[in-house]
């Protein structure tokens, strides 16, 4: 079975081109991470959702007009299908008309609701530069270590993309730290945890600082989807088991998220379902040898506060400050 959906887009089709096949554009309307071969043959894999990926090859591309990709969700039994999308000019701007063929039957309903779903946010983004956070993005479900790592990468890179140059030099709520610096802390222990798990990335320091964070995030959880949370992983300094490590990616993509949206005054919009479910992990993974070195001690909030101002305080950070 197939479906079919059409919405124009005030844009030239290089530009409307470049929104659905570059990580970049991709990751502002569509997707929490992605990355994409662009050319005949070429794989590519996004992640829609937290803890939903689909991947597949590049069958036929025309730049600025056409893309046909083979569409399979990982994990699932249902068999591949094949999405076209295809791009007319009109005036005013393009009309993008997306062909979704080969769905099961079973398959067609959701398929209706998500392609509507993230239609919406395209046509939004490209009228107003800014689709806004995606609900469906906010709370993993089911909920894992993983799951909440994809789920807290979306948050920091939302707030990565409202960062000025003239931010860089700001001081931030991680100690002796500025915003630039930071960003380099971030990548570095995102790209040590890639390296333990076999990715070989090369950070590019001249892109965007999203940019920066999203490449290397994208190939460290790919891997680490790919191996899963069993056993141990060798971090170079110890053996840790590798639920661990990802909390670890928990609390780096979002404590280090409120504390860059604390030092520029950005946006950032956290659901207390996950601010609680990435406080468990920090209870489970900072341990009081741990703190004066990795945290500082924790600070005191009032009772009422909000999970995510009391995740902040066990991490050390000044809750009234903010």
């Amino acid at each position: 079975m197939s479906i079919s959906k059409s919405v124009f887009l005030p844009v030239s089709p290089s530009t409307a081109f470049d929104l659905v096949t570059s990580p970049e554009r991709l990751r502002r309307w569509q997707t929490v991470a992605a990355r994409m071969e662009l050319r005949a043959g070429g794989d590519y894999r996004w992640t829609m959702t937290p803890g939903h990926s689909v991947a597949g090859t590049v069958k036929e591309i025309e730049p600025g007009r056409r893309l046909v990709i083979g569409w399979g969700w990982e994990g699932s039994e249902s068999s591949p299908s094949t999405l076209t999308i295809t791009l007319e000019p009109t005036e005013g701007g393009i009309t993008l008309t997306l062909l979704h063929e080969g769905l099961a039957a079973e398959d067609v309903a959701g398929h209706v609701e998500g392609w509507n779903h993230f239609m919406d946010r395209l046509v939004r983004f490209s009228t107003d530069g800014d689709a806004g956070p995606d609900e469906w993005a906010a709370l993993p479900d089911p909920i894992n270590e993983l799951n909440s790592a994809e789920a807290t990468l979306a948050i920091v890179q939302r707030v990565l993309n409202q960062l000025k140059a003239t931010d860089a030099a700001l001081p931030t709520p991680c100690e002796n730290f500025t915003v630039s610096q930071l960003v380099d802390h971030l990548v570095g222990s995102v790209v040590g945890i890639g390296k333990a798990l076999g990715v070989d990335h090369v950070d590019n320091d001249s892109a965007t600082a999203e940019a920066r964070v999203a490449d290397a995030a994208q190939a460290t959880l790919e891997a680490f989807t790919k191996r899963g949370l069993e056993g141990t992983i060798n971090m170079g300094f110890a053996e840790l088991p590798a639920t661990t490590v990802a909390n670890i990616l928990n609390l780096e993509f979002l404590v280090h998220a409120w504390d860059l949206a604390t030092a520029t005054g950005a946006e950032l919009d956290v659901t207390p379902g996950l601010s609680d479910y990435v406080l468990s992990l920090a209870r489970n993974t900072i341990g009081p040898q741990m703190r004066g070195t990795s945290f500082a001690e924790e600070t005191l909030v009032d009772e009422s506060a909000a999970s995510l101002e009391r995740l902040m305080a066990f991490t050390g950070r000044d809750v009234a400050a903010r």
